[in-house]
């Protein structure tokens, strides 16, 4: 992401202007605009031009608009951002008050004016134009017939390729059909890996599977890269990884990425510190349950007792409609970072986001037990599970 321009006064008011250079800039800009900012970016609008002759005819021009965000919405797959709102400045063609969708797009500039920038929606400013975010990790989760070829990021897990293949059985005669349906499943996934991998960037491909799947897949793709003379496989093949999963499917990433191998290579990613610290809530949950809560009720008690070593926050929660719900999450989080407690801002789209949003999207790992806040365990969750909706 480049930072283009940054004006924001003490009392949070400006507006910051930004380039996205890649698909997590996307997901970075989401969550950056709220409804009732004013964003301005280049866009196309059809207009009916009037010529010399009195003739008219409907042409598409480009153009700068300036909107009042009344919805958001992100298509993850296909990474388009749109964003639909009334024009709020004059323009040439478009009417002010006229309703119009901007298409934010990959390398073209766009400008966020808020009312307020808190710290949350700065501090992913910050992170999102820092070179150094970038994503470095690819996985690979499959089991017979079926393969998953997924980018895993500091903010998002993103399914790049799914490979759904039928494999003939095993049968006496036909072991050759067998063993040619898995080549062909096997071919997929290379090519999938050479199409959606950049190897200048990413430090480890992890290949997982249950059984002997990942081990032969393996073996196929160091043949064939012997074979066909694939430099770009055999110069990296020591950045693949092999481990077990307990399925081919995505959610299994999460046991994955706590592999002590997988972690050895990866310890510097966000990623996993997100995935590390959701597993020590879940073993403080069940061995000292006295130290973990979730919830907002809970987390907001615990943390007016300054008792909060480890927040753990879902990004979902500050993209709530409800400006005052919003504000009372940034607030949380500013005072556990001033008591000196850790905040892990979990991204949705990651699978150990996925987690968090099925315990209310907030949780907390306490300094010391708070046994009082066990007694008042009902109703919490569905409270929060409402509000977040």
């Amino acid at each position: 992401m480049k930072l283009n321009y940054r004006n924001v006064d003490k009392d949070g008011e400006g507006c910051i202007a930004l380039t996205p250079d890649e698909s997590e800039d996307m997901w970075h800009i989401y969550n950056l605009i709220s409804k009732g900012d004013c964003v301005t970016c280049s866009t196309y609008r059809k207009v009916q031009m009037e010529s010399s002759t009195g003739s008219s005819s409907s042409q598409r021009v480009r153009t700068n608009l300036t909107i009042c965000v009344e919805n958001i919405d992100f298509d993850t797959q296909a990474c388009v951002l749109r964003l639909k709102g009334r024009n709020v400045e004059e323009n040439k063609y478009v009417k002010t008050g006229a309703y119009h969708t901007l298409d934010v797009e990959l390398n073209r500039k766009v400008t966020i004016r808020k009312p307020v920038w808190d710290s949350i929606a700065l501090e992913r400013v910050d992170s999102a134009c820092d070179p150094s975010q970038s994503a470095d990790v690819a996985a690979v989760v499959m089991q017979e017939g079926i393969a998953f070829i997924c980018l895993i990021t500091s903010h998002m897990t993103i399914v790049r390729a799914k490979i759904d293949q039928v494999i003939p059985r095993k049968r006496k005669g036909s072991v050759s059909q067998h063993e040619k349906g898995l080549n062909r499943f096997y071919e997929s996934i290379l090519q999938g890996i050479l199409r959606h991998v950049n190897f200048d960037i990413v430090k480890c491909i992890i290949v997982a599977s249950p059984g002997f799947v990942r081990d032969q897949f393996m073996n196929y793709m160091i043949q064939q890269a012997v074979k066909t003379e694939n430099k770009l496989i055999l110069e990296n093949k020591s950045k693949f990884i092999v481990v077990h999963s307990s399925s081919g499917f995505k959610h299994s990433l999460k046991e994955v990425l706590l592999d002590p191998v997988v972690a050895a290579r990866i310890s510097d990613t966000k990623a996993l510190g997100e995935v590390k610290a959701l597993e020590n809530f879940y073993i403080t949950l069940k061995t000292d349950p006295s130290k973990a809560f979730y919830g907002k009720k809970h987390v907001q008690v615990a943390c007016e007792a300054q008792a909060i070593e480890t927040l753990l926050i879902s990004d979902k929660l500050f993209r709530c409609q409800d400006v005052a719900l919003r504000k009372e999450y940034v607030t949380l989080v500013e005072a556990v970072k001033d008591s000196g407690g850790d905040v892990k801002i979990f991204s949705s789209l990651h699978v150990s986001g996925e987690q968090l949003d099925q315990l209310t999207g907030v949780a907390a790992i306490l300094r010391f037990p708070m046994p009082e806040l066990e007694e008042d365990n009902e109703g919490d969750t569905s409270e929060d599970s409402d509000e977040n909706d």
